[in-house]
């Protein structure tokens, strides 16, 4: 990549008439004095071509280390780099006759400015990561982003991984195939062992890759106050009963609704290296604590790990849609990126790009360390309404989401959850521990609540997620307080 000069594409979009050994500016250059003195001063020139020549310098750093700026880029300077990138696809050259029957052709306006001009999409047919010949800019955004991803990966904690892979689909697709990977790669293994975790994507994964989950059912720790931990008793015993040549993989969570805490996966790593069983790690949200970072770490050092998997809005604050699948060993997230069938959209790649030039490393890890002290914040306040009310607050090892019992509340708890859904609160969860979820095959007791071992009483959690702030908290808090002495008083209120 040294040496490239992007900016250059404006007046040459025919990229073969450009010689991309040319000096970064030389282009930069030729244009500047080629314009006639009557239109403005040569010293305002000079200003210009200084401007110019700094913004420049900072793609030729990106391109040529493809590592994350410390320090955030502004937005002109993103759009600077991205419509430079979008003239390199061939929709945008000034000269052509597209013959094929994918040409990138847009029809409306305000679809062609929401994308940048970027239609070709990523890769190639079989291969996310494929570069294409009508799509240079394109390929250039996909394998950057990924770069940058990787980088910062292993900025915040997973200082051992060695490939990431940005894929247009969201966390539960991604998992799925994942698991078809290690399913071609083990055509005689059909089991799926399952921590459980109610959330009913990670498990659908499992049943629409065509393998069969078995459920093992997280169990109590009394020293963490009722919070769930993995059963690590339960797994040994179903690879001796299952056989660890009929498993496909054991699938971990990390990050989850308390008070369900992680699995213990520096555990199971170590089970999957000594059975030689493939061990796939759903991080939905996890990349956004050192915590979580530091346990796959750990994990990948100690035993086993083939993959791990986060979406991207969770952990990066864009839209939802797309998830990063990475991993200790690049041939496996190579053979992940291979089995994609066909092109995929550019639109995740391009927001993932544009938001990882924004903020920087320093700014992500800012977003991290305010978390961090947010969720202290949210767990002391939270505290403060349950000794006002009786009750308790369950947060476990659980760095996210924090878990608080509505024993007092035990009449009529999802009252509380549509109280406050309509007072404004979103992504609180109220648990009854009564209701039956069947999914496929399986039927689920205490739905939500991680297990069908004896939940004591309903309970409430609330997370403090990337991008949260105080004030968020604290109209929680206020309006937490003023649901429950409503309930408390009539628990037959209708809302």
């Amino acid at each position: 990549m040294s040496g490239w000069h992007i900016s250059s594409l404006r007046i040459w979009p025919d990229l073969s008439q450009f010689n991309f050994n040319k000096n970064i500016n030389s282009m930069n250059d030729f244009t500047l004095k080629t314009i006639d003195p009557s239109l403005v001063p040569s010293n305002y020139i000079s200003v210009a071509k200084d401007a110019r020549i700094y913004r420049d310098k900072h793609i030729k750093v990106l391109l040529e280390k493809k590592r994350l700026p410390d320090t955030g880029w502004d937005n002109s300077s993103i759009e600077y780099f991205i419509n430079e990138l979008s003239l390199m696809d061939s929709n945008n050259f000034s000269k052509r006759s597209g013959m094929g029957e994918r040409e990138a052709r847009i029809v409306c306006e305000l679809v062609r400015k929401r994308h940048y001009n970027f239609a070709h999409g990523i890769g190639r047919s079989g291969n996310l990561t494929e570069a294409q010949p009508k799509a240079a800019g394109s390929t250039i955004m996909n394998n950057l982003t990924n770069s940058l991803l990787l980088d910062l990966i292993r900025e915040i904690g997973v200082r051992s991984c060695r490939k990431a892979l940005l894929v247009p689909m969201a966390t539960g697709m991604s998992v799925m195939l994942t698991l078809l990977v290690l399913k071609a790669k083990r055509p005689n293994a059909k089991f799926v062992l399952w921590s459980r975790i109610d959330q009913k994507s990670c498990f659908k994964s499992i049943l629409s890759s065509g393998l069969l989950p078995i459920v093992i059912d997280t169990i109590p720790t009394e020293e963490c106050n009722g919070a769930y931990r993995t059963n690590i008793a339960a797994f040994q015993e179903k690879i001796e009963e299952f056989g660890s040549d009929n498993i496909c993989c054991i699938l971990s969570t990390t990050s989850c609704f308390a008070p369900r805490m992680c699995d213990d996966i520096i555990a199971l790593s170590g089970i999957c290296r000594d059975k030689a069983i493939p061990h796939l790690v759903n991080n939905a949200y996890g990349l956004q604590s050192t915590y979580l970072t530091h346990q796959l770490e750990q994990a990948a050092r100690v035993g086993r790990v083939d993959a791990f998997i986060q979406s991207t809005d969770k952990n990066l604050l864009v839209p939802v849609g797309g998830a990063i699948i990475a991993g200790f060993d690049s041939k496996m997230i190579d053979q992940i990126s291979e089995f994609y069938p066909g092109r995929a959209s550019s639109s995740q790649t391009l927001d993932v790009l544009m938001t990882l030039l924004s903020i920087g490393r320093d700014g992500y890890k800012n977003l991290m360390s305010e978390r961090r002290g947010h969720h202290q914040y949210l767990l002391q306040q939270m505290k403060n309404v349950a000794d006002i009310f009786d009750e308790t607050v369950i947060a476990g090892k659980n760095p996210i989401s924090i878990a608080m019992t509505l024993k007092n509340f035990s009449a009529n708890p999802v009252l509380v959850g549509s109280m406050l859904q309509r007072r404004g609160i979103s992504g609180c969860r109220v648990i009854s521990g009564k209701e039956v979820k069947t999914i496929g095959p399986c039927t689920f007791n205490a739905w939500g609540a991680h297990s069908d071992l004896a939940i004591c009483c309903p309970y409430l959690t609330a997370s403090a997620a990337l991008g949260i702030d105080r004030k968020e908290i604290d109209v929680f808090i206020a309006k937490l307080k003023e649901v429950l002495k409503v309930h408390q008083k009539d628990t037959q209120v209708i809302v």
